[in-house]
């Protein structure tokens, strides 16, 4: 497991981020959400989402508008 993710994605539970997943067919795809814990997020539907950092291929902290 990389702790550095684990690290930065436990300080950022409860912020939005998005994150760009390899796909296993070749390509990308993005979740976007809320960080549940540092491996799910629960995205606009409510839905839990659970990634692996090994298929992270970039990711960033969304920071939302007042």
């Amino acid at each position: 497991m990389n702790q550095g993710l684990e690290a930065t994605f436990s300080a950022l539970i409860g912020k939005r981020v998005t994150i760009r997943l390899h796909d296993p067919e070749g390509g990308f795809r993005d979740i976007v959400g809320h960080l549940e814990s540092p491996i799910t997020l629960r995205n606009r539907h409510g839905k839990l989402i659970e990634f692996s950092y090994d298929k992270i291929a970039l990711w960033k902290e969304v920071v939302e508008k007042k």
